[in-house]
């Protein structure tokens, strides 16, 4: 049965399922390590990291809802080869190699690892047996794509949040301590320092990847026209931002507030394990075990399901479940290798790739209000691909000294980590102008009269 909308019980399962989808292990750790870091100026901080962190998400499920939840639509706009390239390379690095890996790992080394014993840790044991159980549980609820809102939308979610809100409330009720002075890198930008710090969340990837999830939840309730497939989508992901605000908000207040109590920690996963005991005792830490594996646990089946969708379209006679095993396997093969070699081998790809997606989601929604041509997609892509190409060597530790010493000499913001920003703009003015004056811009019967007269 084909009908037009969703009721309003329905649109807020799937703006819930996409809320848990983005909210992993990592989305919990960097708000309560900005408050930490950022004191009395966390507010500012904060605003920043809600544009990277929530807004270019969101507007990337504005992206992909335009295309039927098909991202290559986007990215072959700067060539064909490309676009099938770039999205498997895209899917590959937010699903099997790191991203579902990381689920696994996040979830071991702060859910688990706190219960266990030295001798315990020692030994790879206990992580392979949790990384059988963990994966083992995504595959069943991966299997089954059309119980995904059910699961995740109804039940999952909200014990996510209600295990939130006691660490949230008791932190409100019996406040840790006061703000205190801000670190050196927040004391005098503090707002470009939490724009930068949600680059981190990687929900600006996951949205292109999520985004055939969410289409597909939807066709499977019954709506089929693209306009209120596209309407439906941007919705949810307004529901979903408004969820992933109320809890970066509350968790940067939450490590604000705890120095005092706590000290500086090394990391975002330490402030929480320590505010959780110091809010609750040992059983703080339980809570917080539980939180981080219902938060993991939706962002594995979601990754899962999005690639297996994915790669079963490019290669039919694979199907869906085929590729969901084989997803799975190969991630819990890659989780053993540990978080911190995952991270470590796994950031600099991200670093290359993340700019690039931010470039084509904007162009993707810039296109419809400014008319252009290829031309913009083509500077600007290639721009951003070789000015992030220096941003991933620095976060692989390679420095080209006399490279570096020049482009932090002359390139704005380069010494920030987004160097790429500004010669994107310009390569993007340039590209516009081209377009116009050529009238590549225009429809492909309009430009073709042009160049006859």
């Amino acid at each position: 049965m084909n009908k037009g909308t969703l009721t309003q019980k329905e649109m807020i399962a799937i703006g819930l399922m996409l809320f848990a989808l983005f909210f992993g292990a990592g989305n919990m750790i960097f708000p309560p390590s900005l408050g930490q870091q950022a004191g009395t100026h966390t507010w500012s901080a904060t605003f920043g990291f809600l544009i990277t962190g929530v807004g270019l998400p969101l507007l990337g499920v504005i992206a992909i809802s335009k295309t039927n939840g098909d991202f290559t639509k986007i990215a072959k706009k700067v060539h064909p080869v490309f676009g099938i390239f770039f999205t498997i390379i895209l899917y590959l690095a937010i699903g099997p190699f790191f991203g579902i890996p990381r689920t696994d790992t996040v979830a071991f080394e702060i859910g688990v690892t706190p219960f266990l014993s030295e001798s315990a840790l020692a030994s790879n044991i206990p992580l392979i047996i949790y990384t059988i159980v963990f994966f083992g549980v995504t595959l069943l609820l991966s299997l089954n794509p059309t119980k995904i809102v059910d699961r995740i939308g109804k039940i999952l979610t909200p014990l996510l949040l209600a295990v939130l809100a006691l660490l949230v409330i008791k932190s409100l009720i019996t406040p840790m301590g006061d703000f205190q002075l801000p670190e050196p890198r927040y004391a005098s930008a503090p707002f470009i320092a939490g724009f930068i710090d949600g680059y981190l969340t990687m929900d600006t990837i996951a949205a292109l990847v999520f985004g055939i999830v969410v289409i597909t939840s939807i066709k499977e309730k019954g709506v089929a026209h693209e306009q209120a497939l596209a309407s439906i989508c941007v919705k949810a992901g307004i529901i979903a931002a408004i969820g992933l605000i109320l809890v970066y908000v509350s968790l940067s207040y939450i490590g604000a507030s705890s120095v005092e109590s706590i000290g500086l920690q090394a990391n975002g996963g330490a402030i929480l394990t320590a505010v959780a005991t110091q809010l609750f005792g040992s059983f703080g830490t339980l809570i917080l075990g539980l939180a981080i594996t219902f938060a993991c646990l939706t962002t594995a089946i979601g990754l899962t399901s999005a690639c297996a969708r994915f790669f079963a379209q490019l290669a039919p006679s694979i199907s869906y479940k085929t590729f969901v095993c084989i997803l799975i396997a190969f991630s819990a093969i890659v989780s053993n290798v540990g978080l911190t070699q995952l991270i470590t081998i796994s950031v600099p790809i991200l670093t290359f790739v993340y700019p690039i997606a931010i470039v084509l989601i904007l162009l993707s929604l810039a296109e419809r209000q400014f008319a252009f041509g290829r031309e913009v997609y083509v500077l600007a892509v290639i721009t951003s691909s070789i000015f992030s190409i220096f941003d991933a060597l620095k976060a692989a530790s390679i420095t080209i000294t006399n490279i570096d010493s020049f482009l932090k000499a002359y390139l704005p913001l380069y010494s920030d980590g987004i160097g790429w920003l500004v010669p994107t703009i310009i390569a993007c003015i340039i590209g516009y102008i081209i377009s116009r004056s050529r009238g590549s811009h225009l429809p492909d019967s309009a430009a073709n009269s042009k160049k006859v007269s």
